[in-house]
């Protein structure tokens, strides 16, 4: 009986090995004991000739932990990611309040931005913005950010200003006398000589209420506006109060008035400088008229 008779149990195809059959093995490496396990290979595909070369499998790649490798929980059950900790900061924040916090936020910079504009515009020379808007600067530098510094300064200070005051005194018997003059600058230059930390009062205090004066009176001594008002009644106070720590009234006695003048020197040019003209060294004195302490005000009160 032919190939073609024998039903479901024919030969379909040429004769010749089974491609079913399991094929032998690789052959030992070199080196390798002869009763070494075959290497694992892939069986073949139905239809695929036997002399085609077995193709070697890979490895299976390691299990993490967290998949049931060493160290993982057993049976290969994937572990879930722990959950992200609670938000913190602005972050944390429901939208509204974030909003607001931007908004905030958005009304300092612009506040400093202005401030830093106001505050460029008062210490730089005069140009065409500041002539322009001069009126709303210095409605804001003034009183509170008042600078007394300039940006570019051509003309740096050459002279040496000493305020100093007098006292009229009211003694205890009755009687009036006059001090004599106190050198209120030359008392600050011996507490800040030596002294690596002086305080701002010793630095500033004085300096600054003479300035302040300066600016806001005439050649005549006479006040300009409401701020020389003002000026007068802080210089007149700081006056007081030193004239009150030297005890100036001696037992019993009552500061009544008060008088200040300023001794003004220029400071004469070295001797490497080129500066042919020669700088008076005579001191030069403005006294301002006497001015009437209040009572309160001389016994340490506010006046």
């Amino acid at each position: 009986m032919d190939a073609y008779d024998e039903g479901s149990n024919a030969r379909h195809g040429p004769a010749g090995p089974d491609p079913r059959r399991d094929l032998p093995g690789p052959a030992p490496a070199p080196g390798d004991p002869e009763d070494a396990p075959s290497r694992r290979t892939a069986p073949p595909a139905p239809g695929v000739p036997a002399d085609v070369p077995p193709v070697p499998l890979s490895p299976p790649a390691p299990l993490s932990p967290a998949a049931g490798g060493p160290g993982g929980p057993p049976g290969g059950t994937p572990v879930a990611d722990p959950p992200p900790g609670p938000r913190t900061g602005v972050a944390a924040l429901s939208l509204r309040y974030r909003i607001g916090a931007a908004v905030a936020l958005a009304v300092v910079a612009v506040g400093v931005c202005v401030h830093l504009g106001m505050t460029f515009l008062h210490v730089a020379p005069a140009n065409t913005v500041s002539k322009k808007h001069r009126e709303t600067i210095e409605n804001w530098i003034y009183p509170e950010f008042e600078q007394n510094w300039k940006l570019f300064a051509p003309n740096p200070l050459q002279q040496n200003i000493a305020v100093q005051v007098r006292a009229e005194i009211r003694t205890a018997d009755g009687g009036v006398r006059t001090t004599g003059w106190y050198d209120l600058s030359a008392q600050d230059g011996r507490a800040i000589d030596g002294n690596p930390l002086p305080s701002h009062t010793q630095q500033n205090e004085l300096r600054r209420a003479w300035d302040f004066f300066v600016a806001t009176h005439d050649d005549d001594n006479r006040p300009v506006g409401l701020r020389g008002t003002l000026s007068e009644a802080y210089l007149r106070r700081i006056t007081v109060l030193r004239l009150d720590r030297a005890d100036a009234a001696g037992p019993g006695g009552l500061v009544e008035r008060v008088q200040v003048r300023s001794r003004t020197t220029n400071v004469p040019p070295p001797k490497w400088s080129e500066e042919e003209a020669q700088v008076p060294t005579t001191p030069v004195y403005r006294t301002l008229p006497w001015w009437p302490v209040p009572e309160d005000e001389a016994r340490g009160g506010v006046g």
